[in-house]
């Protein structure tokens, strides 16, 4: 596995390297060309879904006898079951193309299986829950999360039923930055790299900045090019810098 978790990081990087200059064709950014569609419901219900149960598979083959793996496991699974129950629930209609969940069920599972491993047979005894790296690692997971959830509302909260135009989101962090839902993603993912003090953990939380941070540059540049107004002291991920 160690292996597989160095040449995720390899990945990662060409990612993030393609997606600054080819953005993912979803949401605003949707785009002809990609071939056959489905509803963007169902595509992010089957592109998330995966990570829960793939994790979940692989901790049940090989059940740790310690407390400490299967709470490390649980705050994995609240962080899918809403992305992939509640998120999708909650959105407003419209397609992706099929290649973009397809593409995501594949690095959902080889994610959930590198980390499954690791909370299989990494030694993680009860005092680990006490350990400070367990401590910081979650409270900065739970930060993120937070974070990621209020944007979200936030977002959700700009149009009213029916309304389909964008607007410029207001308050919060979103006066600093045009995405805080990305930057609380990547926060989360960060303290799971703490928290369980891991390879696999570790190259989560690149792959998430790999992702995200072109895809927020790609989003600050369209609320720019759309509203003349635009904030121009925004940036477009981290607060003050980028």
């Amino acid at each position: 596995m160690r292996s597989l978790a160095y040449l995720w990081f390899v990945v990662a990087a060409i990612t993030a390297g393609s997606l600054f200059f080819l953005s993912a064709p979803y949401g605003r950014h949707a785009r002809a060309g990609w071939g056959p569609s489905i509803a963007a419901r169902v595509g992010w219900i089957a592109m998330e879904l995966p990570a829960a149960l793939t994790i979940a598979i692989v901790v049940a083959l090989d059940p740790p006898h310690e407390p400490a793996p299967y709470v490390l496991l649980s705050l994995w699974e609240v962080h899918y079951i809403y992305r992939a129950l509640i998120f999708p629930l909650r959105m407003r209609s419209g397609r992706m193309p099929i290649a973009i969940p397809a593409l995501a069920v594949f690095f959902n599972v080889v994610n959930g299986v590198l980390n499954g491993s690791n909370l299989t047979h990494a030694t993680y005894a009860a005092s680990w829950l006490v350990d400070p790296r367990f401590l910081v690692g979650a409270v900065i997971f739970f930060t993120g999360f937070a974070i990621n959830l209020w944007a979200d509302a936030a977002l959700r909260a700009l149009r009213a039923p029916g309304e389909t135009a964008y607007k410029i989101p207001r308050g919060g962090l979103y006066e600093l930055v045009s995405c805080p839902n990305y930057l609380g993603e990547i926060i989360e993912w960060t303290g799971w790299a703490v928290l369980t003090w891991s390879l696999a953990g570790a190259s989560f939380a690149v792959w998430t900045f790999a992702n995200l941070a072109p895809r927020a540059w790609t989003h600050h540049r369209w609320y720019r090019d759309r509203f003349p107004d635009y904030p121009r002291s925004r940036h477009a991920l981290i607060p003050y810098v980028w």
